[in-house]
């Protein structure tokens, strides 16, 4: 009792390189320098807490500066190896760089480091933190950093290498510690509780070193807390859960089973059981983020490599391997990342315990909502061009008064075609082939499914290929281009659209060299696809042939017109339609001349028009391209 009492990380701290823990291609590297007489002004140790830098740093130091050295096995009975030991050296100055960062605490170090050693052959100045240092700071130990004074080393220490300013690193020989592995902190902790007689498991000995997360010196520190507990009974997996706060695994399988199954009522259930444990809902939730990790793994990798990676016994293998049949990998990923928010949010709100069952009854519903099977039931519909289904009446609704108009008027548009007076007019009646079904009145009905709710919709077709003026009009619609839907409909004429073939005609050289140039040929054939529901349709942009079917507007069928009386007021919506008295057989027989198609006077304008001198010279200019 008369001694006080050293922790465990500090008493089996390394004293010489080979009782250094992993890290074997520094410790290799470093006995090279010293055998070789290789030794630096400057050293730049870098990676994460507990990996043994300032340790190394100290070794190092003692092996330059040990009586019997330069030294790879310092002797530890010296003055030198004593004061280093004890932390009293006269010629190694340590320097705690998160409490010396300013410029005044650097400059002091420079007025210093140009006095020799004392007793010593180097004098060693080990900056632990050294990225906490100011930049000016940094900047007042470059040059001397540089270029030291004979016989004095640096030896710079940090974390977060990314910090330090480049111009210190290219100074420096920089070694790079790692994580020590799992195996070797288990190892070391067995040697250190063997020697200490601490009554510990195995299994409570590789919690420990999972929990330190590659650092030996929160593995050690650890252990020396767990071992006050050391009683009649060895220390377990579960003393030390309880110790950390943290969940058991069969707690943890319990809580993620009901939410792989999609029992947000029994997870809550759980979840308030774990609360009034004493759990913190962050350290819940990092558990339960942990414990999906191991089951993602469980569910992707081989099983000679899961036991490393997860860490788990034989048993809790099997029983994340019969977890894994009830969930699929994208679904995994997603409770991992919704939990990752839900954390982020716990630590914000005042309210943690709300947010904490609001994530468990979220995550208790995303597996439903992403099941695999179900996405991909969707995906096919909508690759194969289903519809959704969805509710329809029994039968169809009647058109309303305005699209009856419309119809009509589609219906009997007036040919755009202009007759000289006097001339003898052949006229062929023609009625087009659906105006007759059109005028049916349409009896078809629609009933759901005797086994289902719903009817799908039935997908509609493009018009007829007699009905060449709809299907311009509808091909006009599918071109997305301004622009080119523009001059389509100023200077193309439709000779033939069919899903066989589609052949347009352009009334001008010019622009048919920009429909075939540009990118305005792929809008056309684009258009053409998406009209006709296919992807390879066969699309022709040409100019006029005399041969060329001439396309007319089918006549209209007999009407029978009635007789004149008081007209109404035009309705705002749509203008009077017009129609066209029948022609008979007798009239027909009279006429002895064909008809012959006059341009109207605004056509006949445009065509003079471009062929104008100002025009021409525009389109000179821009090499008769469209300016879109």
């Amino acid at each position: 009792m008369n001694e006080k009492y050293i922790p465990l990380y500090r008493k089996y701290r390394p004293q010489k390189l080979e009782q250094v823990v992993g890290q074997e291609h520094i410790k290799k590297a470093l006995k090279n320098a010293i055998e070789l007489d290789k030794i630096s002004h400057a050293y730049l140790f870098t990676g994460p807490r507990g990996t043994g830098k300032t340790s190394t740093a100290r070794i190092f130091a003692k092996s330059l500066n040990c009586k019997e050295g330069p030294t790879i096995s310092p002797c530890g009975v010296c003055e030198n190896c004593v004061d280093i030991t004890n932390s009293t050296p006269m010629d190694v100055i340590e320097i705690d760089a998160a409490s010396n960062r300013k410029v005044e605490d650097a400059q002091n170090i420079l007025e210093k480091v140009m006095y020799a050693p004392v007793n010593s052959r180097y004098k060693i100045y080990i900056i632990d933190e050294v990225h906490m240092l100011s930049t000016t700071a940094f900047n007042a130990l470059l040059k001397t950093l540089e270029e030291p004074p004979k016989n004095v080393i640096f030896i710079l220490a940090t974390t977060e290498v990314h910090k330090v300013l480049d111009t210190i690193k290219s100074r420096c020989q920089r070694f790079d510690f790692k994580r020590i592995t799992t195996d070797d902190i288990v190892k070391h902790l067995r040697y250190i509780s063997d020697n200490e007689k601490i009554n510990i498991t195995d299994d409570a000995l590789f919690t420990i070193a999972k929990n330190s997360a590659g650092g030996m010196r929160d593995s050690i520190a650890l252990l020396d807390q767990l071992s006050v507990l050391d009683g009649d009974d060895a220390i377990s997996t579960d003393d030390i859960n309880n110790l950390l706060g943290r969940l058991s695994f069969d707690t943890l399988n319990s809580l993620a089973d009901k939410i792989v199954n999609s029992k947000p009522q029994e997870a809550i259930e759980d979840l308030e059981k774990i609360y009034n444990s004493g759990n913190e809902p962050v350290q819940i939730l990092t558990n339960l983020m942990d414990y999906l990790k191991n089951l993602l793994i469980v569910k992707n990798c081989r099983k000679e490599i899961v036991f490393e990676l997860t860490q788990a016994n034989d048993a809790q293998i099997q029983a994340l391997t019969s977890q894994t049949e009830n969930i699929e990998t994208h679904q995994i990923v997603f409770l991992i990342d919704k939990c990752s928010d839900y954390i982020k949010e716990l630590k914000l709100t005042n309210n943690p315990r709300l947010w904490l069952e609001v994530a468990i009854i979220d995550l208790a519903n995303l597996t439903e909502n992403t099941s695999l099977v179900e996405l991909q039931n969707r995906l096919a519909r909508l690759e194969g061009g289903a519809v959704e289904p969805v509710k329809v009446s029994a039968y169809k609704t009647a058109p309303s008064p305005v699209m009856k108009a419309e119809m009509q008027r589609q219906e009997y548009a007036k040919p755009d075609m202009v007759v000289q007076k006097g001339e003898n007019v052949k006229v062929q009646k023609t009625v087009q082939e659906g105006s007759a079904a059109a005028k049916q009145p349409d009896k078809e009905t629609y009933s759901a499914d005797n086994n289902s709710d719903f009817a799908p919709m039935p997908k509609s077709k493009p018009v007829a290929g007699s009905d060449i003026s709809t299907l311009w009009g509808q091909l006009l619609e599918q071109v997305h281009s301004a622009p080119t839907r523009a001059l389509l409909k100023q200077w193309a004429n439709p000779v033939k659209i069919s899903p066989e073939e589609t052949i347009l005609t352009m009334k001008n050289e010019i622009f048919l060299n920009q429909v075939q140039s540009g990118s305005k040929k792929q809008a056309i054939v684009d258009a053409v696809n998406a009209l006709f529901g296919q992807s390879d349709s066969n699309v022709t942009v040409r100019l006029p042939h005399a041969d060329d079917v001439q396309i007319k507007p089918a006549a209209v069928a007999p009407v029978e017109v009635p007789k004149q009386t008081a007209q109404p007021k035009p309705s705002p919506v749509m203008k009077p339609l017009q129609m066209e008295p029948e022609v008979s057989d007798e009239e027909v027989q009279e006429i002895k001349e064909e008809i012959k198609p006059v341009k109207s006077d605004s056509a006949a304008k445009i065509e003079a028009s471009l062929h104008s001198d100002n025009v021409n010279m525009v389109m000179e200019l821009f090499d008769g391209k469209v300016i879109e």
